[in-house]
């Protein structure tokens, strides 16, 4: 949570210094990489190697450019793929303490546990004047996870003055019974007079997200064009999740590229940058893509990555977080093919029609590589048999 600063001149030095990783942070070995990836005597199947590849697809967790990186500041232990098969829920042979649909024990897939079960992105307020196609959106996290997705509607804020009110519609409810009323609650805020910005207290939002998680919901996740904070000391939180009721929120208000914040005060915020307004377009969905199946997978029960670069690294302030890549390591990416099933080549090839569409053209030209990469070495092994 990135916090107000106050020395501008102690943050200009560290620019001028090398580094380091926080103290105890150990870069993983090769050794180690192979073995959290997973498989029997660290033989790799081609779709989670690149052993034989000249250019490597898979690169390893880079330095720290900032003292507020991620593994500059935090210590993470990692989780390897025989770790997450002991350690995640949804795994188990027993119904999940809050799912309230069809469990079928001799699943061996998240879908096949809960043949009924959905993600839900939930919007909260107004998207219609905003920079971001929310159906390209959903149509990124049904190729990335390759889970149904289901869009909820019913939600709404209201503004009275300077405060901020949630509204909950009749069909938005969290069990089969019909609920005749609009609900309507007060949202922890703060405003600045001077700038007229306004934040909403991330925990007021995320208690009222829990009550309306629908029954065939896997997970809930609310997204909004409004500002979160935590603490009084935040500039700003991008969001907060419940892992355990398997709801999060999160702010895409920060991924707008023409826009410049402030690192001391939260309330500072100005327009100042030109962009074209496809340019705009692309940047605030790619980078709401990143966002959101990040935080799905940490629902779904995958941790921070400590072994690759990866979709699933942590970061410490916006920029890392814009910096990181769209894909997923071996290790996370055996992890999310083994609790969904989906097949490895088959969802690159979709994810690159996505990229090609919307003009992610680093992801495609990765991806693309990949995709001749996995054919190419499945040809010649097919030849020799």
């Amino acid at each position: 949570m990135p916090k107000q600063k106050s020395d501008k001149k102690a943050r200009l030095k560290q620019g001028r210094q090398k580094i380091p990783f926080a103290k105890g942070y150990r870069p993983p070995s090769q050794k180690d990489q192979l073995a959290a990836i997973g498989f029997e005597n660290n033989v790799l199947p081609l779709e989670y190697s690149d052993v034989e590849s000249e250019d490597k697809f898979f690169l390893p967790i880079p330095e720290p450019k900032s003292v507020d990186d991620w593994l500059a500041q935090y210590v993470e232990d990692g989780q390897s793929f025989r770790e997450y098969l002991k350690e995640n829920p949804w795994f188990s042979k027993r119904k999940s303490k809050f799912m309230k649909q069809a469990f079928r024990s001799d699943g061996n897939t998240l879908c096949e546990k809960y043949p009924e079960g959905k993600v839900y992105i939930a919007k909260i307020g107004d998207f219609s004047d905003a920079d971001i196609s929310f159906d390209s959106l959903i149509d990124y996290i049904r190729r990335f996870l390759c889970v149904p997705v289901q869009v909820l509607n019913e939600l709404a804020i209201e503004k009275r003055n300077n405060d901020l009110i949630f509204v909950k519609k009749p069909s938005c409810r969290s069990s089969g019974r019909a609920e005749a009323r609009i609900r309507k609650s007060c949202l922890q805020t703060r405003f600045n007079a001077k700038t007229k910005h306004i934040q909403i207290e991330v925990d007021s939002i995320l208690a009222q997200i829990r009550s309306i998680i629908p029954g065939d919901a896997l997970c809930l996740i609310g997204l909004t064009l409004y500002d979160l904070y935590g603490d009084d000391s935040d500039l700003f939180v991008a969001g907060m999740a419940a892992g355990n009721r398997r709801v999060a929120v999160f702010s895409l208000m920060r991924y707008n590229p023409a826009l410049t914040f402030s690192s001391e005060h939260w309330y500072d915020i100005k327009e100042s940058k030109k962009v074209s307004s496809a340019e705009k377009q692309r940047l605030i969905l790619q980078r709401s893509c990143k966002l959101v199946v990040h935080e799905i997978c940490h629902l779904l029960g995958l941790p921070h990555c400590v072994y690759f670069r990866c979709c699933m690294n942590g970061s410490g302030h916006l920029q890392e977080d814009f910096d990181q890549p769209m894909m997923l390591c071996p290790v996370d990416l055996h992890k999310l093919q083994e609790l969904i099933g989906f097949d490895v080549t088959e969802r690159y090839q979709s994810l690159l029609d996505f990229f090609n569409t919307h003009g992610f053209t680093d992801e495609a030209a990765w991806t693309e590589r990949r995709l001749k990469f996995l054919q190419a070495k499945k040809s010649y092994h097919s030849s020799r048999v």
